[in-house]
């Protein structure tokens, strides 16, 4: 999942290690997610095959899903997750003979355990049912909420608990399966999964997928609209509705050039084709890694290719998330944090290292300002968190990204980079296609780069990074050649006023930053000056305008009010929503004024977005 900004392929030769028994066996192990009913050392899902029929009437998903079970255990009984789901009835084998089953108590955001009765030798388990019409995970958009105008669409978003509101699961990022899926929609409409796809309609509206690698449930995924592909090369396209395929094409030009170059990172790409799917404005995130297709936001397309870097973020997770993937949520660092690092290794070897350096500050004054606002103690700043009897997206954090970059960062530095490369795809070859805790991680790293060093452990400082709130004393050394010449043109600039000083064009990380540090006395004046020579309120850039909005809201710069109001209504990703919102209630007639906007825009936004506003706005 991608909520930061610049990402690009780059170019690396790594060494591999042979998978030994000891560590295979060491992955294999299944871990008890808290988030989850399912008691996968009893009885486990090793294949899904799924049918189902997709109502855009009546905002249901009915059908199907057959799991393929294994039974170590030899017990009586398997667990599924559920949430507001309607189960008909479930049937044993491909004889389908009916078996008995109930639904345990309803814990909030966890929904129910689904227990169902099985003998020794049962390998198949049929479960009949049908979501509800407010499925978290699933949005239904009608016609005018399309960039079309012309038909529905419907999308779904699973990580992190949120498959079981639509799938009956064993809903665990520690427990992966294969699956099969038939899918019946509209047919004016194509269907899209997290698998091998169809690239154009059929008469029938009847779709068949296949996803031959194991998977997490958090991994599975759907969207059904009026769609069109358009192939970048011969492994990677481009799927969106058909008044913004021509737009999405032209800023993802490099597709193709951006898995090649991967590749020679992480090793070969495992996953078939690579496409993207751009999803209407109330996608919540900037992009989820939904193996083999990437769905990301339309806020990407700038019109210049200036922010179509994230995608390369959701591709990186092809290795580490979706690959190697955290076996709890406790864990989420492991996918997020390997990832925002092999993030600025990619920009360091496309862009130079001054493009890189300007991401690693940002990200790490980000960091800061968290850390912060969470307070140095707060247990939630550690980087192995405890989210039991809580709703896992709350680790959706810059604790995660940041703090598990700079974590990783330490490593390479200690060890240095020709070292740590050799180590991290020694990581990720012997890991493939399994899940992993912190401690499983650590062992690794332990057993593989530490090897006994007392003063190269001492010099990691694993414990502060891991299990201990703040940022620990040995954080690498961040700065940035780019941001000290534009903080000399910025005190030149607040000295005499004279905003000619700064420069006429800006890179996107240059005006965040520039935005970030303007002084906290800043006139309307001052504001409509350089709104004037960068023309921030009506930039095209979403990055740019999300942190313009904020600080236009805090100082009360009216001028940009009609294009925050436009923003907030068209715009459904949270990583912008919330920053503005927050910044809304912080006075009564910002609290007004932002209840006031909520009620028209509150439609177009997921559920992963609304229940945090709700919150917030309540």
């Amino acid at each position: 999942m991608k909520k930061l900004l610049m990402l690009v392929p780059i170019i690396f030769a790594f060494a591999c290690q042979p998978k030994s028994a000891d560590q295979t066996a060491e992955t294999d192990e299944k871990v008890q997610d808290p988030h989850s009913f399912a008691k996968p050392l009893e009885a486990v899902v090793k294949h899904l095959d799924l049918k189902i029929n997709v109502d855009f009437d009546t905002k249901l998903i009915s059908g199907i899903a057959s799991w393929t079970i294994e039974n170590p255990s030899k017990g009586d009984e398997i667990i599924f997750d559920a949430r507001n789901l309607t189960i008909s009835k479930i049937t044993l084998g491909d004889d389908e003979k009916e078996t008995t089953f109930s639904l345990g108590d309803e814990a909030k955001f966890m929904g129910q355990s689904l227990m169902v009765k099985i003998d020794e030798g049962t390998t198949k388990v049929n479960i009949h049912y049908t979501s509800s019409a407010d499925a978290a995970a699933v949005q239904w958009l009608n016609p005018q909420q399309t960039a079309g105008k012309k038909h529905p669409f419907m999308f779904t978003q699973s990580q992190a608990i949120l498959a079981r509101t639509w799938i009956p699961c064993q809903d665990s990022p520690g427990i992966r399966f294969t699956y099969n899926a038939t899918v019946t929609v509209p047919k004016e409409l194509l269907a899209l999964m997290s698998a091998e796809n169809p690239q154009q309609k059929n008469a029938e509206g009847v779709y068949s997928f296949r996803q031959p690698n194991a998977i997490p449930s958090y991994l599975m995924a759907l969207a059904v609209g009026d769609l069109e592909f358009k192939a970048v090369d011969e492994r990677t396209g481009v799927y969106a509705e058909p008044v913004t395929l021509p737009k999405a094409v032209y800023e993802l030009a490099d597709l193709g050039k951006m898995t090649t170059a991967a590749e020679k990172i992480y090793g070969p790409y495992k996953w078939g084709r690579y496409d993207v799917l751009i999803l209407p404005p109330s996608f919540p995130f900037g992009g989820m890694e939904n193996p083999m297709l990437t769905f990301a936001t339309p806020t990407i397309i700038a019109g210049d290719r200036s922010l179509v870097s994230l995608i390369a973020h959701e591709l990186a997770h092809s290795w580490s998330g979706n690959l190697v993937t955290n076996a709890t949520w406790n864990d989420f660092w492991l996918n997020e944090g390997f990832t925002t690092y092999f993030e600025r290794r990619i920009v360091e070897d496309v862009y130079g290292k001054d493009e890189a350096k300007m991401q690693e500050l940002l990200g790490y004054q980000g960091l800061q300002a968290l850390v912060s606002e969470m307070g140095a103690t707060n247990a939630d700043t550690k980087l192995k968190v405890n989210f039991e009897g809580r709703d896992p997206d709350e680790g959706v954090s810059d604790i995660a990204y940041e703090k598990g970059y700079s974590f990783i960062r330490t490593i390479e530095e200690a060890v240095g980079r020709d070292k740590f490369d050799v180590f991290l795809r020694g990581y990720f070859d012997s890991h493939a296609f399994n899940s992993v805790t912190t401690e499983q991680f650590l062992s690794y790293l332990d057993s593989n780069l530490i090897k006994g060093d007392k003063a190269l452990e001492a010099k990691i400082n694993i414990d502060s990074w891991v299990y201990q709130p703040g940022l620990p004393v040995n954080s690498p050394p961040v700065s940035s050649a780019k941001f000290t010449s534009l903080d000399s043109l910025l005190n030149q600039w607040k000295k005499t006023g004279d905003i000619s000083v700064l420069n006429d064009t800006l890179s996107t990380n240059e005006a965040l930053y520039l935005i970030s540090h303007l002084p906290s006395n800043i006139s309307l004046q001052q504001m409509a000056d350089l709104d004037k020579k960068f023309n921030f309120t009506s930039s095209g850039n979403s990055e740019i305008q999300a942190a313009w909005y904020t600080l236009a809201v805090r100082m009360k710069y009216q001028p940009a009010y009609p294009n925050i109001e436009k923003f907030l209504t068209e715009v459904g990703r949270r990583k912008f929503l919330m920053p503005l919102y927050k910044e809304m209630v912080k006075t009564p007639e910002g609290k007004e004024w932002a209840k006031k906007i909520y009620v028209k825009a509150r439609p177009n936004y997921h559920s992963v977005a609304y229940s945090s506003i709700d919150e917030l706005l309540k």
